[in-house]
């Protein structure tokens, strides 16, 4: 499993960003899709999940109304639309990957991580 996000970088709040998580070396569409965030001396948080088919979602409280997951099973990528970005969503943003049938949005659920984008949100 190899999962490669994407899309990161440094924005002024109430802005936008888009982040891509590229999957290979798996049946994607039998992979439900985490999104996580660890902010510097804090720990790693779940934000944001997708089922494998898209059927379930789930988004943390703390993004609820700002960030959308969604997948493109055909391109094996998972994205997340940030809008509204504000200076405590700056963190390293993580994609991981497991077999599950179903969306949970803790990190020990997943096994397969990539490398993490960083998003920067200024004041």
């Amino acid at each position: 499993v190899q999962l490669q996000a994407s899309g990161g970088g440094l924005v002024q709040a109430g802005e936008s960003l888009r982040l891509s998580c590229a999957g290979s070396g798996f049946t994607f569409d039998e992979f439900a899709i985490g999104w996580f965030r660890q902010a510097p001396g804090k720990e790693r948080e779940g934000v944001s999940c997708i089922s494998p088919g898209a059927g379930s979602t789930h988004v943390a409280d703390s993004v609820k109304g700002r960030f959308t997951i969604s997948r493109d099973n055909a391109k094996n990528t998972v994205y997340l639309q940030m809008n509204k970005l504000k200076p405590e969503d700056t963190a390293v943003y993580y994609c991981a990957a497991e077999a599950l049938f179903g969306c949970p949005i803790q990190p020990w659920r997943f096994n397969s991580w990539g490398q993490g984008t960083l998003v920067t949100v200024s004041s």
